[in-house]
């Protein structure tokens, strides 16, 4: 039989598992179950990363700001010399075992999940 409790918890702790209370921003374990980010550092990083602003067309300037929040390798699209395949974020082909070359900053298409240049759907030319 369970204790009653007077104030339950706002959060399902049943959610997480005992011990298994990570940092939102990089994953390390938390001091405590109520906290959300492990330092004031990630916190503020957190917070840095919510506020991104797309209106600027200038892809050197996103560029940049990625590479500053060390997230430019993740958004940028790969080519192999090789096989000619396309991959977001990866710099290695696994199955000719290269080193890709970069075309541009991209994502994933939301309709059949390949990699696609930003480049293409804005139809602008050139590369990174």
């Amino acid at each position: 039989m369970s204790t009653p409790v007077r104030y339950g918890s706002r959060y399902d702790s049943t959610l997480r598992g005992e011990g298994d209370h990570r940092c939102l921003t990089c994953g390390a374990r938390l001091p405590s179950t109520r906290a959300h980010y492990c330092s004031p550092g990630c916190k503020q990083r957190a917070y840095r990363l919510r506020q991104v602003d797309l209106t600027t067309g200038d892809r050197a300037a996103r560029a940049a700001d990625l590479k500053r929040r060390r997230r430019l390798v993740a958004q940028t699209i790969y080519e192999c010399s090789a096989c000619g395949e396309r991959y977001l974020g990866e710099r290695r082909c696994p199955d000719c075992n290269r080193f890709c070359r970069a075309l541009g900053l991209g994502g994933a298409c939301p309709h059949c999940d390949q990699p696609i240049l930003a480049a293409e759907l804005l139809g602008e030319e050139g590369v990174l």
